[in-house]
């Protein structure tokens, strides 16, 4: 049953569920099928914002069949592939609910969470992490470098980040309005983010289901990479490994300097040591160049201030309309790219 768009339920309340779509056809009638019935048992309205990040497969043309069948069903289509979190990040950018849930659309999100986090908001928590308890699709390597993950980032950083956090989460509206204005970087952790912002927060555990269909779109080098970004942004332990890398290095050459005094006078006899000591000191000035080169490429990145994604195009986000080519520039009006 599809509920007629001027239809408000009693509370007056809107849910906007945020689903970043990449590759995704085999899974979406699925992922609507099950997600619609969850939401039209709640007390509160909604919104299914469906945003297709660039898929080469027939996941649009899903998409655009579903806007046409019901009219709670948005469509977000960008130009090009900008990555799960830029997509996630224009789901924000468009929604209009009291309350803001981001999930996959490959129903390792289990929809029925949905209750549950309704219920949270109704006791005025402001932003609700999902933390994933089991993840049997995930498979031991990347279970433990997730768990590794989350261990280095909390030892390193300031921030507190809840292990096996996921981009499974909730905010509320004032919350949301603090993302849109106020992080906006290009490279971004925005899980992290939502745990960093502060409000009145809790935590949900949920088991992740198997993917429905399809695969993981996270190879273990995207991990890495977005791993180290991750600790870059949230971290500035890094750009202090030169130090302890210095004095380290003194150390060392202070030993080696007492040995040489107390076995015979002159230099060491040992060739070996020599070429040793030579070879760690460059690797240590090497990591510590390399480490500041990954600050100074996220800064130029941020200094080039590109847009965080382009909407091509959008299916029934003006108050119900149909399907509509925009300004390729494509910022909600208030918000900033």
């Amino acid at each position: 049953m599809v509920q007629d768009e001027g239809e408000e339920k009693e509370t007056g309340k809107l849910l906007s569920v945020v689903v970043s779509v990449y590759n995704e056809e085999q899974a979406l009638q699925d992922f609507y099928r099950e997600t619609s019935q969850v939401l039209q048992a709640l007390s509160w309205d909604y919104e299914l914002i469906f945003v297709n990040d660039g898929s080469r497969d027939g996941s649009l043309s899903i998409l655009q069949e579903l806007s046409r069948q019901d009219s709670q069903v948005r469509v977000i289509n960008f130009s090009r592939n900008f990555g799960h979190e830029a997509a996630m990040i224009a789901g924000l950018d468009y929604s209009r609910g009291d309350g803001i849930v981001c999930m996959d659309a490959d129903l390792q999100h289990p929809p029925e969470c949905l209750s549950r986090i309704v219920r949270c908001f109704e006791e005025g928590y402001q932003v609700i992490s999902m933390v994933r308890t089991k993840n049997e699709d995930a498979g031991l390597i990347k279970n433990l470098t997730s768990s590794a993950f989350y261990w280095l980032i909390n030892a390193i950083s300031d921030v507190h980040f809840e292990p096996n956090a996921s981009d499974f989460f909730a905010i509320d509206q004032a919350v949301a309005q603090v993302l849109r204005t106020s992080y906006r970087e290009k490279v971004r952790f925005l899980r992290g983010y939502v745990q960093n912002v502060g409000f009145r927060k809790t935590t949900l555990s949920y088991e992740a289901r198997p993917r429905v269909a399809g695969e993981s779109k996270y190879s273990l080098k995207k991990l890495f990479a977005f791993s180290v970004n991750t600790i870059l942004c949230f971290s500035n332990m890094p750009l202090k490994l030169g130090i302890y890398a210095g004095m380290f290095s003194a150390f060392l050459g202070i030993a080696v300097m007492v040995y040489t005094l107390f076995t015979r006078a002159g230099a060491p006899s040992g060739y070996a040591t020599i070429v040793f000591l030579i070879c760690f000191m460059f690797a240590m000035l090497f990591v510590v160049v390399g480490i500041i080169g990954e600050y100074i490429a996220i800064l130029f990145t941020e200094l080039k201030d590109r847009p965080v994604y382009i909407v091509a195009d959008t299916c029934n986000i003006d108050h119900g309309k149909a399907c509509s080519r925009i300004d390729s520039n494509a910022s909600r009006p208030g918000n900033q790219m």
